[in-house]
């Protein structure tokens, strides 16, 4: 999803300007004329994922607008940019929670360059965050990805049964993501933080499930040369996950329903039952209804687990879902693979909204990350998934094409209009004193020229005693190029 940057400055004219050079590189730009107006669109949900922030306002200053950001716990990456700043301003800046600091006017790539870093950072933070939710058993319905009716269903069910230690029975095809709404139910009940044990049913031997789910003793028999625990025991005082619980043999069956009935289990070789305090979700991508009528599920095993079920929906019957999906696995695969892609193309997007998905959201997230590996575009688009849209990369396009450089100042003015950085009229809409508008525009030449005095004077029409008259009279700053020219 394209990432949108929310730009407060009290000059519509740097607004337009910054605005211009972001939305080149495919940013979706917001604007705010004030601290006040920032908040507001803050605190009403509207899109924000990184924030460059005029220190300089009427009203309530920058300053002042970061620290109620953070203060109403509002995390987007903040970028404070000022007409002139010195080291006090920068520490008190990042003292407040910003990420990045620069003084206007600045060049377009510095621009770009401070939010890719500060998108990046960001990215990082949430994936730090996912894995450790995940690694303590702390993932809750909140985490799951998707608002499609079939997703709010899940998460409302869900948040109810986690309540309490009703069995809980996950239906779903593969792929749909039932672990995860397993982990949803742990973190969510009073049982989270403690052990989360998931076990796949299916690819345990036959003749190692005993062993596996309910462990054994030393010698219990042959090749047992240590105590092994098994996953009732490593679960205890947590939750236990059965995923694909129908591929269980019809005598482990048997003795899972005691398991669960008498809340102990038996392992091999000991002397005498444990008992254990274990929270049962399993899953299953079969038909148990038809299993039993089969014969090869117990039917009273069947009713134990199925007290609380709940269908997790295939990918196609949430499509709207799609979008957030694609961007979450692209957060996190940039964070993975090290690479800066923004989302997917308007194209692509279509594309994949529109795919069956017969592999659901495994299948939707493997697509992604070989897209993103291979991709060296900002977006991705539909010949990164050349199995699903059917379009190849072109032979001609694995050539390398010269890199677009970014508009400069003198570019950006023109496509905006009669507008230039150099403000001409003061916040009451009179115009403001020769004196001044001279001095701004002095500044910005040295700035534009790096400091190349003697470019800076041809630009001008002036003479460079005159140049260097006005700069003592003035007290700009030329920067060691300038003083260089001037000894």
């Amino acid at each position: 999803m394209t990432k949108t940057v929310l730009v407060v400055d009290d000059d519509p004219t740097q607004r337009r300007l910054i605005q211009a050079v972001l939305e080149r590189e495919g940013f979706a730009v917001a604007q705010a004329e004030d601290g006040d107006a920032a908040l507001k669109h803050l605190t009403t949900g509207q899109p924000a994922d990184v924030v460059l922030l005029d220190l300089q306002m009427p009203g309530l200053n920058g300053q002042d607008t970061l620290k109620e950001m953070r203060a109403r716990g509002l995390g987007q990456p903040v970028i404070v940019i000022t007409a002139g700043g010195g080291v006090e301003t920068v520490v008190k800046a990042m003292q407040a929670g910003a990420q990045d600091f620069f003084v206007k006017p600045a060049s377009p790539e510095r621009i770009i360059v401070s939010i890719r870093n500060a998108l990046s950072m960001g990215e990082m933070r949430t994936e730090v965050d996912r894995l450790k939710k995940h690694s303590s058993g702390r993932t809750t319905f909140k985490d799951l990805i998707g608002d499609s009716p079939a997703m709010t269903m899940v998460k409302r069910l869900g948040e109810r049964a986690a309540k309490s230690s009703i069995p809980i029975l996950i239906t779903g095809e593969s792929g749909v993501g039932k672990e995860v709404i397993a982990r949803a139910v742990h973190g969510t009940s009073d049982r989270a933080g403690k052990p989360f044990v998931a076990v796949n049913c299916g690819a345990i031997p036959e003749n190692l499930v005993e062993s596996i789910l309910f462990g054994h003793e030393k010698g219990s028999f042959t090749g047992a040369s240590e105590k092994h625990l098994g996953k009732f025991r490593e679960a205890d005082g947590g939750t236990l996950f059965l995923d694909e619980v129908g591929e269980l043999p019809l005598d482990m069956q048997v003795k899972l329903l005691r398991a669960l009935q008498e809340s102990e289990i038996d392992p091999i070789g000991a002397k005498r039952s444990v008992r254990v305090d274990v929270r049962i979700v399993s899953a299953t991508n079969r038909d148990l209804a038809n299993a039993v009528a089969e014969g090869r599920f117990r039917e009273d095993l069947f009713y134990r687990l199925n007290v609380y079920p709940i269908e997790a929906p295939s990918l196609r019957e949430r499509r709207e879902d799609v979008p957030a999906l694609i961007d979450h696995f692209v957060t996190r695969f940039n964070v993975e693979e090290g690479k800066r892609v923004a989302g997917a193309s308007p194209e692509t997007m279509a594309i994949l909204t529109g795919f069956d998905w017969p592999g659901n959201v495994r299948q939707l997230e493997n697509a992604v990350y070989r897209a993103i590996v291979l991709s060296d575009a900002p977006f991705l688009q539909p010949h990164d998934f050349p199995a699903i849209s059917g379009v190849k990369v072109a032979p001609e396009a694995l050539s390398a094409e010269p890199v677009k450089p970014l508009p400069s100042a003198q570019e950006l003015i023109s496509e905006i209009g009669k507008d230039a950085p150099v403000r001409i009229l003061d916040a009451r809409g009179h115009v403001r004193p020769l004196e001044e508008i001279e001095r701004d525009l002095i500044q910005l030449a040295i700035e534009i020229y790096a400091g190349h005095m003697s470019e800076v004077a041809r630009r001008l029409g002036i003479g460079r005693s005159t140049l260097y008259r006005k700069v003592r009279e003035q007290g700009l700053d030329v920067g060691e190029e300038g003083l260089e020219e001037a000894s």
